[in-house]
């Protein structure tokens, strides 16, 4: 039938003289193609036509042998020429000048994409190689032929358009009407009829509503996997396809499974469709179920509630969208509570600029500080403000302890309920799975006595599955008496009295070894929406804002340790205080006191004012007598200092000065008769060079162990890739 049909096609354009000797002395090219594999296996009278017009092209003067047919692309698309071998191959051809005629049963064949097709079209008239379908034969070099081919072109493209608005239009269709099902995740099935209704296994169910209910009370999908992996829990699944289609299957949980739980909006009841739409800019050549992406809410082609029974409630399942949007390392998300020593981490935001404060820590996770520096990364400025961590955090836990205190007897209820309720539910699981796993060893018996016993071939076959199952069964009931020795499902008295104990001293279990950073964090989150920080220029004064959950405010003053007197806000009162009490006569001792009770406190980590502090500062004002352990200029040599002057010179902290001497960054020498002083030898360069050491912010040197070699740049001059001092890391320190 197919050669009947290419020999009643019509002849007459080819008496007009397109045909020519230089065609049929290059090759006649057969291009067959069918758009799916379905159609390739159910329509076959279509691939015979076009398998047909080989013997057209031998009416046409084409020897046997001169035609070649190109069928690589049976069972692909012609909207695109990607992944079509066989058109490749064709255009390959055409532009080495071995094509003499293409045929083709109809232009669609070849292509439903204009731009392949103005390809193939201006390729063919370059090497003037000639076009045939049904309808006749056409010259592309010829401006009347091009014309009708690019016609016939621009008609297969919108045929194409055609079709796919009608299927994708029914397809909306159905799915605004909530009837486009194609599977339904784990913990529902769906029936002959069409309805979807819970999974009928109990466990199943069990284990979907114990995740949910986990994910509520840890917080992030990692813990709810450690979680399941520690229980042995596991998820049950339907097989989808295959001879085991419909049964029950039982996989061990992962991330992307429990993922796919939290985030399908079925398990709140809701039917939606177009949740993952095609990006036309992500698709990979090649690849057509490739260029998906997540779209939001409101982008969703349909969105249905209350259509299918549900686990959750809508809220709970937006509340749980939140969370795991929040619980990403964004800057603009609040991010999972880590295991990091800052408190506020994600919390404390900047007064001066809005932004959220980073945390830095020093070389230990015990000494951090925190920091804005959004102005000075985007737009190069200096940074807002710095301060301590540890003085914030103090503040801030005594808060929350103060605020939680009313709620301890609530929460030893709350706690114990919690308690007996998880340990009920994972008591269940466990009665579940020995009933799954009594079921199969009878089912296996069953089997086994049914079998005649002179057929030994199946019995023993049956009898082998009879043992693993009782094997099976025994080993979870060994299992299971030994998780119930470690967590009976109701709790003892003393596990009450215990709950009630930590729950009214609630510091203690704040500051009990058990209770983690992250688990810190998350009772601050609970209460607290964040805390605005406003450092009073450089002095120890630090407003506070705390933003309680619920829209309540607390204002308070933090005092910060700063690294000088000069940066105390009381710094003139304390001076004029200190010349006060020396004129008055009052020994070193006697002024410390003086101070202390009145308030007065030194900078930096100590708590009251000492013997040698106060000594210090009158020598700064220049009131009262040198130190026994200072140097009076006349018993030094040319250059040379004692600690505290050239302390005081550069100016800087005995203590800083003192850790370079110990470090080597300094030339010194040590008296060798007490009182033991330090003699530094500094000229003006030397001078020159500790005040640049000093100037330098901190953490620019790198931090790694000092070698003699560093240390011999340092002496040297040289402070590239130097370690700063902190000064509070200095340890035996001498008097000044």
């Amino acid at each position: 039938m197919s050669a009947t049909v290419a020999r009643s096609a019509p002849s007459t354009r080819d008496l007009a003289g397109k045909i020519q000797n230089q065609h049929r002395e290059r090759l006649a090219i057969v291009y067959v193609r069918q758009s799916t594999v379905q159609q390739v296996h159910e329509h076959q009278e279509s691939t015979r036509m076009q398998y047909g017009l080989t013997q057209r092209a031998e009416d046409l003067g084409w020897p046997r042998e001169r035609i070649v047919v190109i069928d690589d692309d049976l069972g692909k698309s012609a909207t695109s020429a990607e992944g079509r071998a066989g058109f490749q191959k064709l255009v390959s051809e055409v532009s080495l000048d071995h094509v003499g005629i293409i045929f083709g049963i109809e232009m669609s064949r070849l292509a439903r994409s204009c731009k392949d097709w103005h390809q193939l079209l201006e390729i063919c008239s370059l090497f003037r190689t000639l076009i045939a379908d049904l309808d006749g034969v056409y010259d592309p070099a010829q401006y009347n032929d091009r014309l009708l081919l690019g016609l016939k072109g621009t008609m297969s493209e919108a045929e194409l358009h055609i079709l796919q608005q009608r299927l994708n239009q029914g397809r909306l269709s159905k799915a605004r009407r909530g009837e486009l099902i194609a599977a339904v995740p784990t913990g529902y099935v769906q029936r002959l009829s069409g309805e979807v209704t819970f999974d009928p296994d109990e466990q199943v169910q069990q284990v979907i509503r114990l995740i949910f209910r986990k994910f509520s009370e840890l917080g992030t999908l990692n813990a709810v996997l450690r979680y399941l992996v520690q229980q042995k829990i596991h998820i049950g699944i339907r097989v989808r396809e295959g001879a085991a289609k419909g049964e029950l299957e039982w996989h061990p949980p992962n991330r992307v499974l429990l993922q796919n739980i939290l985030k399908h909006p079925i398990y709140a009841g809701a039917y939606a469709y177009g949740r993952r739409q095609v990006d036309p800019r992500r698709k990979i050549p090649g690849r057509p179920a490739s260029g998906r992406v997540v779209c939001a809410t409101q982008g969703w082609l349909a969105l249905l509630k209350d259509r299918f029974p549900a686990y959750i409630s809508w809220e709970h399942y937006e509340q749980n969208l939140a969370r795991l949007f929040a619980n990403r390392a964004r800057a603009e998300t609040l991010g999972t509570a880590r295991n990091g020593t800052a408190l506020l981490s994600g919390l404390a935001r900047c007064a001066v600029c809005g932004c959220r404060m980073t945390v830095q820590y020093k070389t230990d996770s015990q000494h951090y500080t925190y920091v804005c520096s959004r102005r000075r990364s985007d737009y190069g400025e200096a940074a807002c403000q710095q301060l301590s961590g540890a003085c914030l955090d103090a503040f801030v836990r005594e808060q929350v302890l103060r605020a939680l205190e009313p709620a301890a007897l609530e929460l030893s209820l709350v706690a114990a309920e919690r308690v007996e309720g998880e340990r009920t539910d994972l008591d269940r699981l466990w009665q579940q799975r020995l009933e799954r796993a009594t079921y199969e060893a009878e089912r296996a018996a069953r089997q086994y006595r049914l079998v005649e016993p002179e057929n030994r071939l199946v019995a023993r076959q049956l009898e082998r599955e009879w043992e693993e199952k009782l094997a099976a069964k025994q080993q979870l009931n060994e299992e299971y008496d030994r998780f119930r020795q470690q967590q009976p499902r109701l709790l003892t008295e003393g596990e009450r009295a215990a709950i009630r104990r930590l729950a009214t001293d609630i510091p203690k279990l704040w500051d009990a070894p058990t209770t983690t950073p992250a688990e810190r964090k998350e009772i601050l989150r609970q209460v607290i929406e964040r805390v605005v920080v406003r450092a009073q220029g450089e002095t120890e004064r630090v407003a506070v804002v705390i933003h309680w959950v619920g829209g309540i405010q607390t204002h308070a003053e933090v005092i910060r340790p700063v690294g000088r007197l000069e940066q105390l806000s009381y710094y003139p009162a304390l001076c004029e205080r200190l010349r006060t009490l020396a004129a008055e006569g009052m020994a070193v001792e006697a002024i410390a006191e003086r101070l202390n009770a009145e308030g007065f406190r030194p900078p930096k980590r100590r708590e009251t004012f000492g013997r040698q502090g106060v000594r210090d500062f009158l020598q700064q004002l220049g009131i009262g007598t040198p130190s026994p352990r200072s140097f009076p200029r006349d018993e030094l040599g040319p250059d040379e200092w004692g600690l505290a002057e050239l302390a005081r010179e550069i100016p800087l902290s005995a203590v800083t000065l003192y850790s370079w001497i110990k470090r080597g960054w300094v030339q010194a020498r040590q008296e060798e008769v007490p009182p033991h002083r330090w003699i530094i030898h500094a000229d003006p360069a030397e001078l020159q060079r500790l005040r640049e050491m000093h100037a330098r912010p901190l953490g620019y040197y790198a931090r790694r162990a000092w070698s003699e070699d560093a240390a011999a740049l340092v002496t040297e001059g040289t402070t590239r890739g130097l370690e700063p001092i902190d000064e509070r890391k200095a340890r035996n320190v001498p008097d000044a």
